[in-house]
């Protein structure tokens, strides 16, 4: 389950409120993680669960948890290198809230990947009788809470479960945990892009950072009311 947490050293930063430069080069590591800060990619939730204790480097002054950054980046390599050795088309993309919609689209248009958005018709997975079944080699899910019913079916059907993971879920049928903020719009995108960025590598269709054809942005769900 999951992968080895020694993979790269903690580089925590003290500040969460960067300001995103545009002309930031992608090139410089140092310019990239300031990017990926600015956007609370690491803010958890005042709640940490036994699953998520070993991300999570500490709590801030409002009292929410704070992620380890470079295991979020670890993680994220591992599951590029993982999704790169498979059929991307056998590869499905889930979440039920709405700011995950336009990170997977993005995600899938780009890399190849089925998305599924919204409500996740129980059976999916593991009723043929469905128009929509799908026999997936890998599952992601954007929150393995609002997307458990996806997380419980692939685990019935032995697929393993890659999830964007917060302070506060429970990850026992997780099979690799992406320690991140999974509610944010810009979280969620930065997330997604940088998923999408390595998958793009390890498929051999871009070389560097700053051959991603779309920006963070881009995949940046618009401004709604969370239902969810």
């Amino acid at each position: 389950m999951g992968s080895d947490d020694s993979l790269v050293n903690s580089t925590d930063s003290d500040s969460d409120s960067i300001t995103d430069d545009d002309d930031q080069n992608l090139e410089d590591p140092n310019n990239l993680e300031k990017m990926i800060l600015s956007t609370g990619i690491r803010v958890g939730t005042p709640i940490k669960t036994k699953f998520m204790n070993s991300f999570i480097t500490r709590a801030n002054p409002e009292g929410l948890y704070i992620l380890d950054i470079s295991k979020t980046l670890a993680r994220i390599d591992v599951a590029a290198k993982f999704i790169g050795r498979t059929n991307i088309a056998n590869v499905a993309v889930t979440s039920a809230r709405e700011y995950g919609k336009t990170p997977i689209e993005k995600f899938c248009e780009l890399t190849g990947a089925r998305g599924i958005f919204g409500r996740f018709m129980p059976g999916t997975f593991t009723n043929p009788s469905l128009p929509k079944y799908m026999e997936p080699e890998i599952v992601i899910v954007t929150d393995p809470q609002a997307d458990e019913q996806a997380v419980l079916e692939a685990t019935r059907a032995g697929v393993p479960v890659i999830a964007l993971s917060n302070s506060d879920n429970i990850t026992s049928k997780v099979d690799l945990v992406i320690p991140s903020n999974n509610r944010g719009r810009k979280a969620l995108a930065t997330v997604y892009w940088l998923l999408t960025k390595e998958v793009l590598k390890k498929q051999g269709k871009i070389k560097s950072d700053s051959d991603m054809p779309l920006a963070i942005d881009d995949f940046e769900a618009k401004l709604v009311e969370e239902l969810i």
